[in-house]
């Protein structure tokens, strides 16, 4: 079992009252996009896997934005672990029919559902577009 914490992150949201993926607007002054800031924070904190739960169709974006976060040392001198769970319609209970017009995702307990397989220890579950600074990591 993987003894360091994990930071989960929502990050499959449809941003429909955005306008857009709000989890990838360019926010700091580098062009930084807020799940940055968290993910530094968590890396601070001791934290040393990070798992994305993101749609199927978003793993390249998210890819091109954030795969350089395998280059990173965790705060031990670890390498930083990276996994992609895909939120989708596979990790719902047999038992459970989907109704033929539900195109959009369950919500969060559906979201960690979809990352069960990818999170081996104790985790930390965040959403991509809020920031909550070091304190709620340590």
């Amino acid at each position: 079992m993987n003894a360091k914490p994990t930071l989960v992150i929502m990050a499959a949201g449809m941003g429909s009252r955005f306008g857009g993926n709000k989890q990838i607007a360019r926010i700091g002054p580098h062009g930084e996009i807020l799940l940055e800031y968290s993910i530094h924070d968590a890396l601070r904190a001791g934290f040393n896997k990070i798992v994305f739960i993101i749609k199927p169709e978003m793993e390249e974006m998210m890819e091109n934005l954030c795969g350089y976060i395998r280059n990173l040392k965790a705060k031990d001198g670890s390498p930083v672990e990276v996994a992609y769970a895909f939120q989708d319609f596979s990790s719902v209970p047999k038992f459970y029919t989907i109704p033929n017009q539900r195109t959009k995702p369950f919500g969060t307990v559906h979201a960690l559902l979809c990352a069960a397989d990818v999170v081996d220890g104790p985790c930390c579950v965040i959403n991509a577009d809020d920031y909550y600074g070091i304190g709620a990591y340590q």
